[in-house]
């Protein structure tokens, strides 16, 4: 197997090509205003609570929006709906940077236009993700969503990076504008597929097609334990909220460091995504899901422990490419087990188990870390999320067992036709080009 990302989606697809390098430029750009919002609320205010707040104005619509949004992309055309969903993102960061050169500084109006934007991002990007199984081959799933993958790591490390850069040479203005002009191409890649209607009856939008796609993963074992393994990594062994504190017990407290440990979990991540070959031909996804889950609390764990720096950045890039590993083996359970009538809304609740998990995580290991000890946190964090994977390998046996080579398997409730990934769809070498998230 070879060790470095498999690249034949890009090689022959001329349409996921061109989606995954406009994502790509537009995912940089949103990185930037990522980036520039922290430092102008920092800027107006000089409190890390008033930073704080914008992870609260981005989890709450997040929260709220997403499963609904999933519901929409499973009654529309999910191209139509990406293409309408990214033009308001687009004018969103045209309106952060009129703000900017206009300067306003309101606080305000930055956590209102935060909040707008992740409500609709919550839409955009579940939609955008169910392209990848209508669309590839069932044999480069995974090889798809390792390259989305990277695009994510690539906007964690490099993003801020070049933001970093260009504010100090132009201002925080230019990062809004790049942003906003970025959108071009993330349009363009989106705008050149073909229609993407659901496959099968679409279901009217609302309450009652949200509360199928939670019955649909309560039924399924390998959907309910790919989510389960996911959140119990993030929620109890997630250690970023306790960076600073660690930082200042053992490693002296400067910038410079606490720099590098939060850059050590995205660096492991980017070199994840960058050999993430032979995810690929994994055909027990469920089953290495819950080894690298472990590896990520065992390498945790170890970081609690770490007073030598060089070994705590090592342990913390395990736990990054280990994370990465578990995204991507998450999202080929996901696709691949979903029925294309449901995949709206079971993408949407990826998309949250994904983004709030975090929230969540950080929020229980900085309570735990005030009444305990930060070391305390971090470490019962990562054994308690060893002993989630036994307690999940035990209850649900299906999810180990789900093997990618035998459909039938995946653990569907009773009575749900098992759908090819590209079933009445010819490849794209036979038909218009075809394209990924």
């Amino acid at each position: 197997m070879r060790l470095l990302a498999d690249i034949r989606p890009l090689r022959e697809s001329p349409s996921f090509r061109r989606l995954w390098a406009g994502s790509t430029l537009s995912a940089v750009g949103g990185a930037m205003t990522s980036f520039a919002v922290v430092l102008q609320v920092y800027d107006l205010t000089h409190s890390a609570f008033a930073v704080g707040a914008l992870g609260l104005a981005r989890m709450i619509p997040t929260l709220t929006v997403g499963l609904l949004g999933g519901s929409f992309a499973d009654a529309t055309d999910r191209r139509k709906l990406v293409l309408a969903t990214s033009s308001c993102l687009a004018a969103i960061s045209a309106l952060f940077a009129v703000q900017a050169f206009a300067g306003l500084d309101q606080l305000w109006l930055l956590y209102v236009l935060v909040a707008v934007q992740s409500a609709f991002g919550a839409v955009d990007s579940p939609a955008r993700r169910t392209f990848t199984p209508r669309l590839l081959p069932a044999g480069q799933l995974s090889a798809g969503l390792a390259l989305n993958q990277l695009t994510f790591q690539i906007c964690l490390t490099i993003g801020p990076a070049i933001a970093g850069l260009l504010t100090a040479a132009a201002g925080l203005r230019a990062c809004y504008l790049i942003d906003a002009l970025s959108f071009a191409a993330a349009l363009y890649g989106v705008g050149r597929l073909p229609a993407m209607a659901p496959q099968g009856a679409a279901a009217r939008p609302g309450p009652r097609a949200v509360a199928e796609g939670v019955r649909f993963i309560r039924r399924s074992q390998v959907l309910a334990g790919a989510f389960l393994a996911d959140l119990n990594a993030t929620v109890l062994g997630l250690p970023v909220a306790l960076f600073p504190a660690i930082n200042a017990e053992r490693f002296g407290g400067s910038a410079q460091t606490l720099g590098l440990l939060t850059a050590a979990i995205g660096v492991g991540g980017l070199a994840g995504s960058a050999c993430s070959g032979p995810v690929g031909h994994i055909a027990r996804p469920g089953r290495a899901m819950l080894w690298t889950v472990a590896v990520w609390g065992a390498a945790i764990t170890g970081f609690a422990v770490a007073h030598n720096l060089l070994l705590a950045l090592s342990l913390l890039a395990v736990a990054g490419a280990a994370d990465t590993t578990t995204v991507v083996l998450r999202g080929t359970i996901v696709q691949a087990t979903t029925p294309d009538r449901l995949r709206g809304r079971i993408t949407a609740a990826d998309y949250v188990v994904g983004a709030g998990g975090g929230e969540l995580g950080n929020l229980e290991s900085g309570t735990v870390g005030s009444l305990a000890s930060p070391t305390a946190s971090a470490l019962s964090g990562g054994l308690a999320t060893i002993g989630g994977v036994i307690l999940l390998r035990l209850a649900l046996p299906s999810f180990a067992r789900y093997d990618t080579r035998q459909p039938t398997s995946a653990g569907r409730p009773a009575g749900e036709a098992h759908l090819p990934i590209n079933e009445a769809e010819p490849q794209a070498s036979e038909k218009k080009p075809q394209a990924s998230a």
